[in-house]
């Protein structure tokens, strides 16, 4: 087990699949295990998919734990991470401008400019009802 640096970059062969990831020989002696986290990168549903016992995979060294004689693997550490897009960005919500029709012109006005107008009505003294 001392032949394993955490670090390295080993070979190994599939000799048993769990729900929880897989093992691998090291060599004749040593084995050790991929959490199901560790096999690629992106959600693993189920080990099967990925990994059948027989295959040869390259693995890293994640930890070494002579004293309970546990070797932590990861194959996706050996991988490169996919590229991810970057999500768009958001644009800041534009400023709705409610509209008015107006009768003079048959179109609409944005309520800025229909209230200037309403404005000038107001200080017009022809218009002010007594």
């Amino acid at each position: 087990m001392t032949n394993f640096e955490v670090g390295s970059v080993q070979t190994g062969k599939v000799t048993g699949i769990q729900p929880y990831g897989a093992f691998v020989a090291l060599d004749e002696e040593t084995q050790g295990l991929v959490h199901i986290s560790e096999i690629t990168h992106g959600y693993v549903k189920d080990v099967n998919e990925h990994l059948s016992v027989g295959d040869e995979v390259e693995v890293k060294v994640l930890s070494v734990d002579e004293g309970k004689g546990k070797i932590s693997l990861s194959m996706r550490a050996t991988q490169d991470a996919p590229v991810q897009q970057q999500p768009e960005k958001k644009r800041a919500p534009r400023k709705r401008q409610a509209a008015v029709k107006t009768e003079e012109a048959g179109g609409f006005n944005t309520l800025r400019d229909k209230l200037t107008e309403w404005i000038e009505q107001s200080e017009r003294q022809d218009l002010i009802k007594k």
